[in-house]
């Protein structure tokens, strides 16, 4: 069944420079996107990119503070200028880069240098000194998505709640060693990176805010599958030096508490019936990889370091 495009061609009208132009000559493209519609809209006035917000991301998504973190990242020169938004209901415009290519595991792995300049741009990201709304808080979030799994009478993983018992020590370590808050994004997926050959953009602020910043080099990580090589690209762009023990250790935790989260944003995904994906696969292939890595000697020895 072809899209709905009315809600595209309404945000549009937000435009006084696209707004003059016929339905008819814009040329409509659906782009990617696990929970949103995301489109590129290209016309003779010019081309940018429309994002429908997903239903039922509400409740879980504050469109103000993403607003606002958008904005900033713009600012920071690290994401395209957002062009108009409603708050109230999440639709964005932004301006679109070109030529670009939209990043994946397979990319990052065949794209020279990759790793490197995504870890340049959280650099860039985590120095700006911006100041992000929200703070993002593993622990509460994780509360907070069982709380709404709950409201949906959803079905858990076998094993979850004893793996999230079991990483009662990591919060701990966390909480005796905390580290400076910083604007993160927080959901490093490789498709909200934008590669020029040169530099990396990075787009999709739904769940930024103020935070440790390597949860977000630790999610890029598993988001892009890195290999030892990559990470160790990735990390050293992003410090300018060779990480520390403490460094490379709070990535890797990073790396299993990610998992444990991302599980249960699957699992709401699957109760709210989103086709985008089979999300019950999703969410315990991520918690079966956050087991492995918590069970691993690698771990305690990491846990111990940090």
């Amino acid at each position: 069944m072809p899209d709905d495009l009315t809600d595209v061609h309404d945000a549009l009208a937000n435009l006084p420079h696209l707004a003059a132009i016929p339905e008819t000559d814009r040329r409509l493209t659906r782009l990617g996107g696990l929970t949103n519609r995301v489109y590129r809209a290209e016309t003779s006035a010019g081309t940018v990119i429309v994002r429908i917000a997903g239903v039922g991301t509400d409740d879980y998504i504050d469109r103000a503070v993403e607003l606002h973190n958008a904005h900033a990242a713009a600012a920071a020169g690290v994401s395209p200028e957002v062009l108009w938004a409603d708050a109230a209901t999440g639709v964005m415009i932004t301006r679109s880069l070109d030529p670009i290519t939209t990043m994946t595991p397979d990319q990052f792995a065949s794209r020279s240098g990759s790793p490197g300049r995504a870890g340049a741009a959280l650099a860039r990201l985590h120095g700006s000194g911006r100041e992000f709304r929200f703070r993002f808080e593993l622990f509460a979030m994780i509360d907070d998505y069982l709380g709404i799994l709950a409201g949906r009478n959803t079905e858990l993983p076998e094993g979850y709640h004893d793996i999230a018992r079991a990483a009662a020590p990591v919060k701990a370590a966390l909480a005796a060693n905390p580290a400076p808050l910083a604007p993160c994004h927080c959901d490093p997926l490789c498709e909200n990176f934008l590669d020029d050959g040169k530099r990396m953009w990075i787009v999709d602020w739904e769940y930024s805010g103020m935070n440790d910043p390597l949860w977000d080099l630790g999610d890029l990580s598993v988001e892009a599958g890195f290999g030892a090589d990559q990470e160790a690209e990735m990390m050293h762009a992003y410090f300018g030096r060779a990480p520390e023990a403490a460094e490379t250790a709070r990535m890797v935790i990073y790396k299993a508490m990610c998992d444990l989260l991302w599980t249960l944003w699957g699992l709401i995904q699957h109760a709210d019936g989103n086709p985008a994906e089979d999300f019950w696969a999703y969410a315990t292939g991520r918690f079966d990889r956050c087991k492995a890595l918590m069970r691993s000697d690698a771990f305690a020895a990491h846990l111990a370091a940090l």
